[in-house]
């Protein structure tokens, strides 16, 4: 008995065993691979999807068609980029686009009348102002120095002036008044310091804003 169960344990091929087992596991942990890496395409295919139709985010599929969406004010600017003029410069705000010229191109010192110059800076402007459909309020302002003459008690009175003469000239030369309003401000809104010549002089200026209507 003892001999025969000694021939069969010799008989018995244990390596074949062994290397079965190790097949099968082998097997086993290329199958989890497969799976894992199936899933995480499976899920990186998902979120893909979920970022290019989620609206506000933009993607490449997406991105040329909210191209038309712009800012309220975008393209106004560069109606005006063209524009080279000593004195007169363009600036774009939260109410919109503002046209802002040196009162010494306009008026002489202490009047309210355009000048034959100013009347040419105005004209200038008109073909741009008449391709914005929108409001135009025409705000004259002043420096600090007061002025007392027998037309112009103050200030109030001169920067109103001499906006009502710049939508006067803009009415004349086809805008329709329904978009014009003339305001003065005096000296209650400086771009600069009145303590320096040159702060004083940029404060005096007329200022076309160019607000988009609803």
């Amino acid at each position: 008995m003892v001999q025969r169960a000694r021939v069969s344990m010799l008989e018995t091929p244990r390596g074949g065993d062994q290397t079965e087992s190790w097949l099968i596991s082998y097997l086993d942990v290329l199958t989890l691979l497969i799976t894992l890496f199936v899933l995480m395409v499976s899920m990186l295919g998902k979120a893909e999807y979920e970022t290019q139709t989620q609206p506000g985010i933009p993607s490449a599929e997406i991105g040329p068609k909210a191209s038309g969406i712009q800012p309220r004010h975008d393209g106004l600017q560069p109606r005006f980029e063209g524009l080279q003029m000593e004195g007169v410069s363009v600036d774009e705000g939260e109410q919109g686009i503002t046209l802002r010229i040196d009162d010494n191109l306009l008026f002489k010192s202490g009047q309210a009348e355009l000048t034959a110059g100013g009347g040419e800076v105005i004209e200038s402007l008109v073909p741009m102002l008449e391709s914005f459909e929108g409001q135009i309020s025409v705000e004259g302002h002043t420096d600090n120095i007061p002025i007392a003459t027998a037309r112009f008690p103050s200030n109030w009175e001169l920067s109103t002036a001499r906006a009502i003469a710049v939508l006067r000239y803009l009415s004349a030369a086809g805008i329709p008044e329904t978009r014009l309003r003339a305001i003065g401000y005096a000296d209650t809104q400086p771009l600069e310091s009145n303590e320096t010549p040159e702060g004083r002089a940029a404060n005096r200026r007329v200022e076309l804003l160019l607000k988009q209507t609803l």
